[in-house]
């Protein structure tokens, strides 16, 4: 059977033509460019984000207000243009941190000198910190700058909390800190308690002299055996204890790239006193594992009195003015603590890294 083309039914669209289907494509273009405008009209500005939901909704509240209010006289009209005013989405905190960084900064802004009765170490420091900022960025330096500035008044000054070295500035400090400011390291170094131990003990017994790696520091059983020493490695010292070693470079919060930062086995003998003394900065604190403790073993920082308890930490803010005593009997042993440094919690990272390049040890 043979079909002809004339027989089948053809769309509507075919029996309309061309024209009045161009006709019927226009207004539907009209009104996706209109929707388009009215999309990218609500689009958020650069520096006012959201600008348009917040415009938008503050005219349906200021229209519901309106409504609420017929009889009376309503302010919805001062209070829209007030909103339209404020910049959006950007909280208190950020213009105050802002301000404050500007206010740190002051000197640096208008090219003061730094000052002519600072140390020759601030004046080092204070060179290194341009360097850096020179190199990098002064973004986040400003608590730093205004440290090295106020460094000279803080010497001259009594008190309770007295770095010789560096003072970090509104940092909060307290002369004990609870386990949650370093949680992580804290655990893992309690966790490790028994290997660590068990290599102090190793070296202790080849005997406290130079040649096998421990600095006397006084007659009464003063010694150390560093694992770090002012952010350099002991190679020796490390291959004698390789867990402690592995057990150091697991911390987080470790401080082993400048000179602030220490590790090593501590001892005191029975009968020594250290007496009254400032640790060099604010920027750290300092770990206390109790690998032996003695009864009459004491540690006081800020007044506040602690003792060492074997197996667990005490975190020391130690630039607090501190004692620490050993008042046992001849016979009870040395007391022996693995001494860490770590990292201020309120230490930025961008501080962090600035100090480590201020107080490097190739400086």
């Amino acid at each position: 059977m043979h079909w002809s083309m004339n027989t089948l039914p053809l769309p509507p669209y075919v029996e309309l033509g061309v024209h009045s289907l161009s006709s019927l494509l226009w207004p539907v273009l009209l009104l996706f460019l209109w929707h388009c405008y009215r999309m990218g009209s609500d689009l958020p500005i650069p520096g006012h984000t959201h600008a348009g939901k917040l415009k938008s909704s503050s005219r349906r509240s200021m229209l519901s207000r309106s409504g609420s209010c017929i009889g009376t006289k309503c302010s919805a009209r001062s209070k829209l243009s007030r909103s339209d005013q404020i910049t959006p989405f950007i909280s208190m905190e950020t213009v105050e941190d802002e301000e404050q960084g500007r206010s740190y900064l002051t000197p640096v802004l208008s090219h003061a000198l730094f000052p002519a009765q600072a140390s020759a170490e601030a004046k080092k420091l204070y060179t290194a910190l341009q360097e850096y900022a020179k190199r990098y960025s002064w973004v986040g330096m400003g608590r730093i700058h205004k440290g090295l500035r106020e460094q000279v008044r803080l010497n001259d000054l009594s008190a309770i909390q007295k770095p010789h070295l560096f003072f970090l500035p509104d940092v909060p400090s307290v002369p004990f800190f609870p386990r949650d400011a370093h949680r992580h390291d804290i655990e893992v170094l309690e966790a490790n308690y028994p290997a660590i131990l068990a290599e102090f003990k190793g070296v202790y017994q080849r005997g406290i002299d130079s040649k096998s790696g421990w600095t006397s520091l006084g007659p009464k059983g003063q010694a150390v055996f560093s694992l770090y020493s002012a952010g350099v490695c002991v190679a020796g010292n490390c291959r004698s204890c390789p867990c402690t070693y592995r057990t150091l470079l697991s911390l987080r919060t470790f401080i082993s790239s400048n000179s602030l930062g220490s590790a090593g086995f501590w001892l005191l003998g029975p009968g020594a006193t250290l007496g009254s003394s400032y640790g060099p900065t604010n920027t750290r604190l300092r770990c206390h594992l109790g690998l032996q403790t003695p009864p009459l073993c004491e540690l006081v920082v800020g007044g506040e009195p602690q003792c060492w308890s074997e197996g667990h930490c005490l975190l020391v803010d130690d630039s607090f003015l501190h004692t620490v005593s050993h008042k046992g009997p001849p016979d009870s042993g040395p007391r022996v603590i693995l001494s860490v440094d770590l990292w201020h919690p309120n230490v930025a990272a961008a501080e962090r890294q600035a100090l480590d390049f201020m107080f490097s040890p190739d400086q």
